[in-house]
């Protein structure tokens, strides 16, 4: 099994974004994964991609996440990234 690449697509000043990356943080804690933070007004193409959705969590390269993740909810999406990869 590997360990799944997230990634957090934020933005400052963004209280959602916080929200989501103590989430990932309390994760983290508790398994091992591989943990990204971008904001995304760095990079246009980001800005025109997720511009209203932030904050988006992808695991993988897949979206899996977008404003808010449940703690079980994420467990369960590592579980099966890990399973197949």
């Amino acid at each position: 099994m590997s360990v799944p690449a997230v990634t957090l697509y934020t933005r400052v000043g963004c209280h959602l974004c916080d929200v989501v990356k103590d989430t990932l943080d309390a994760a983290l804690r508790q398994r091992a994964f591989e943990l990204t933070i971008v904001d995304i007004d760095t990079d246009p193409a980001l800005v025109a991609l997720y511009d209203e959705e932030v904050p988006v969590v992808t695991i993988n390269g897949r979206k899996a996440f977008k404003f808010r993740v449940k703690p079980e909810e994420l467990h369960a999406r590592l579980d099966r990234a890990e399973a197949e990869g």
